[in-house]
């Protein structure tokens, strides 16, 4: 290292006073285009995405806090049977799934055969069906026709008692 340093020092000493600022303005140039690839630079950009960033951490947090008021409602909900849970969720689908469904029931799960239902109809039916029928989705095997409906099948569980 110190032969290294000795020979640099020796070919700065031969260097003209004009080279000497050129090799001084290139190590300038190269110290500050590193010390802006690795301070600067990375904090402009953290800067710039802040705002974004947390707007999208406000949205998930208003959403961890409508799941968090959902679960309290769902838990404070009276527990029902496992015949009152099949009556409500045969009821639910006759009113929003209507004759794109039928209903399967095999001990403590129930598949749900869908063809041709509606996205919303399937949405709105599965808010209700783990609401009044207090059943959770536990396989779902799905897929979009080209009319934009939705044909396959669900596997509930019902309530234990």
């Amino acid at each position: 290292m110190n032969a290294l340093t000795a020979a640099l020092r020796a070919r700065w000493g031969t260097l003209a006073p004009r080279e000497k600022l050129m090799v001084a303005a290139a190590a300038a140039v190269v110290a500050f285009a590193l010390l802006w690839m690795l301070a600067i630079g990375p904090a402009l950009t953290s800067l710039r995405n802040a705002e974004a960033q947390r707007r999208t951490l406000d949205l998930q947090v208003q959403r961890m806090a409508n799941l968090q008021a959902q679960a309290q409602s769902l838990h404070s909900q009276p527990k029902i049977g496992r015949d009152e849970a099949v009556r409500q969720l045969e009821l639910s689908v006759r009113q929003r799934l209507g004759t794109t469904a039928r209903v399967l029931i095999s001990g403590d799960r129930v598949t749900i055969t869908l063809a041709g239902t509606q996205a919303d109809a399937l949405a709105q039916w599965l808010a209700q069906a783990r609401s009044t029928a207090r059943s959770l989705p536990a396989e779902a095997h799905l897929t979009r026709n080209a009319a934009g409906t939705w044909e396959g099948s669900l596997v509930l569980t019902l309530p234990r008692p």
